[in-house]
């Protein structure tokens, strides 16, 4: 499968999970805002695809972000129905479905970043390009923060569903080390994959 068939089958994949989240979800405010990354993310891939092309693993991945975010869109985040359960069944303390998504906010940009800087920088494998990656995760994360704030601010109530804090005091701190925790577990499992996936993009 050439690798332009290959971003088409992820396309046609994306497509009916974006069409499930975008009708009737729980509140339409909301909705947007959660799945704000995937309406900005999706027109800059097409456009950068012919030109720039990412690897295999990196589109599946941006792939399963998406679904993630489009899931969180629909239910919002405290009220995604499987993690409803998971909390009565095991009496956990919240609804824990923002933590995977805060874990995928610094796996898959890992994967992303560390292709582009590979690709476009003198930077090379190693401890250096370990780092970077992580910094520019982290960066991510607390940019989403600020957001969070600034949205809250200027909506009041309205965006206490975006914010997903579920009455945890350390909710934002949690969300970064989770992004801290989801780049580098993501560089150290997929760093040697993710070569071999990008090698195949010369081919």
């Amino acid at each position: 499968m050439s690798n332009r068939a290959y971003f088409t089958l992820l396309f046609a994949l994306f497509v009916p999970v974006f069409l499930w989240s975008a009708i009737a979800p729980r509140d339409r405010f909301i909705w947007l805002l959660e799945v704000a990354p995937v309406l900005i993310a999706l027109p800059l891939l097409m456009l950068t695809h012919a030109r720039f092309p990412l690897s295999r693993l990196a589109y599946a991945l941006i792939l399963v972000h998406a679904v993630i975010l489009l899931v969180g869109g629909h239910y919002t985040y405290a009220e995604v129905p499987l993690f409803n359960w998971l909390r009565d069944e095991y009496g956990l303390a919240r609804n824990y479905y923002d933590r995977v998504g805060h874990v995928a906010q610094g796996f898959v940009p890992a994967i992303v970043a560390r292709e582009i800087l590979l690709r476009t920088s003198p930077l090379r494998r190693g401890k250096w390009l370990f780092f970077l990656v992580t910094c520019v995760c982290l960066a991510i994360s607390a940019c989403y923060e600020l957001l969070e704030w600034w949205v809250a601010l200027a909506s009041g109530s309205e965006a206490v569903a975006f914010l997903a804090t579920q009455g945890d005091v350390w909710d934002t701190q949690w969300d970064m080390f989770l992004a801290l925790c989801g780049a580098v577990a993501a560089q150290w499992i997929l760093g040697r994959a993710h070569d071999r996936s990008m090698g195949r993009l010369a081919s």
